[in-house]
């Protein structure tokens, strides 16, 4: 339900539209003037405003103006006398959603403005929110045992308001599994807003993140809204939360514990409801011994870990993987038959990806740049290297190094199962039985039918 609050320096009237609005479980403060309203809305936040245009020390009209420079997302219902319709649709110039004239009608009547005004609160943010946020997900994963535990955890928290603690090394899909997170979640209707902490500069993280009032340093020349406040009601993502600066990590765990905060240069305290989500790609015991990551905060955000393992240790979700971000590549360059030639996806397959899907999808997009027809062919591919392979270990310098050791790793993974191993890696059991040869001198054996 929303916070309102009713100015009116009639008593009467004010406990009248008070008690009709908190009978829709609304939570509604009273002030006596304007003067008295004003110095609420500095200090505490609210949804909609309901004022006479007639009262002592301030006006109606005057608080109006106040709240469209101080407030602009706070709805205002103005209340006038009979015959001063004009005034009332000055103030619907001015900013006000709409007007009631006196005497109100009754309960009913008032309700449903007020409900109305709420509505188109919410659709205003339902639009800003549409305008931030990138339509469609990418599926978490295509099938990879790996990724089965993954995706049961995300599945049990989304129930929850629990804090999550993202862990995993840069590129393999934190963000997507914060936004999935969200959209099981029953916040899915409300915003998700993101902030990567690595990504904004420190002198400008902390108006990011709470909002700024007018005059609150050089160059702010008018209120904004933080990444916070615009979160109320759905899910905050904290990207590389180890990146945080330490006096922005104590602010930030008071705004945890109290669930409030104040804007930049302001005083007004402002109420947030989100559900915490936070990531990082470096060693998290690093970061708490280091003190990087303060110990309190990190128990504040950690509630509940998720470790989303590498590409490499899900290598039957890199080919259909890399189709889908080539089919999205060729959406976005008008080329949509571009398609993985057959050594193109053994080498894809074999690579160890350090970068994973950022750098899959980097190579991809290279590699069709380079591409003069439909298929993707294995020499336009630039894969970096040497890097690390789980089966060795250490350095993959030659293509001849990496297939051989995705080979070994997909026949261990299989138990030894060569048909398994054939379609872990997405070639034929022929092929498996020659490559087996050349890298094992073993006789080449006729594959089973």
């Amino acid at each position: 339900m929303a916070r309102i609050l009713v100015a009116d320096d009639e008593e009467g009237l004010r406990t009248f539209v008070a008690e009709a609005l908190q009978h829709d479980g609304h939570t509604v403060v009273q002030a006596a003037d304007g003067a008295e309203a004003a110095r609420r809305l500095e200090a505490e936040s609210f949804d909609l405003l309901i004022t006479d245009l007639r009262m002592p020390r301030l006006d109606g009209m005057e608080l109006l103006r106040r709240v469209r420079a101080e407030q602009p997302e706070l709805e205002v219902i103005v209340l006038t006398a009979h015959g001063s319709v004009d005034t009332a649709v000055e103030a619907m110039k001015l900013g006000a959603y709409d007007y009631l004239e006196k005497p109100i009608g009754g309960p009913p009547e008032l309700r449903l403005l007020a409900s109305r005004a709420l509505e188109h609160r919410a659709l205003v943010a339902a639009r800003d929110r549409a305008a931030r946020e990138a339509p469609g997900l990418p599926p978490l994963t295509y099938g990879d045992p790996a990724m089965t535990p993954v995706v049961e955890a995300l599945r049990k928290v989304a129930r929850t308001g629990t804090s999550v603690l993202l862990l995993g090394e840069s590129g393999t899909g934190k963000e997507v599994a914060a936004r999935t997170l969200h959209a099981w979640s029953e916040r899915a209707d409300a915003p998700f807003v993101a902030v990567n902490c690595a990504a904004i500069p420190e002198t400008l993280l902390e108006s990011e993140l709470f909002g700024h009032e007018k005059g609150a340093f050089t160059g702010a020349s008018g209120m904004r809204r933080g990444r916070l406040e615009l979160s109320d009601g759905g899910s905050f993502f904290l990207d590389e939360i180890g990146e945080m600066p330490a006096a922005l990590q104590a602010k930030l765990l008071r705004v945890l514990e109290e669930r409030r905060f104040e804007r930049v240069g302001g005083t007004r305290t402002i109420a947030i409801d989100v559900r915490w989500i936070a990531a990082t790609n470096r060693d998290i015991g690093v970061l708490r011994e280091t003190g990087a990551l303060r110990e309190d905060l990190y128990h504040r955000l950690a509630v509940f870990p998720i470790r989303l393992p590498p590409l490499r240790e899900r290598r039957q979700d890199i080919l259909p993987l890399a189709e889908t971000l080539l089919a999205r590549i060729g959406a976005t360059t008008g080329r949509s038959h571009l398609v993985l030639g057959g050594e193109a996806k053994r080498r894809i397959l074999a690579a160890p990806w350090p970068g994973n899907v950022r750098e899959l999808a980097n190579a991809l997009e290279r590699a069709a740049i380079l591409t003069d027809g439909d298929e993707i062919r294995a020499d336009t591919l630039e894969i970096p290297g040497p890097a690390a392979t789980p089966s060795t270990g250490g350095a993959a310098g030659t293509l001849e190094d990496i297939e051989r050791a995705a080979i070994e790793e997909a026949l261990a993974q299989s138990g030894g199962n060569r048909r398994e191993a054939a379609d872990r890696l997405g070639i034929g059991l022929r092929t498996l039985y020659e490559k087996l040869k050349r890298y094992r001198g073993e006789v080449a054996e006729e594959p089973e039918r």
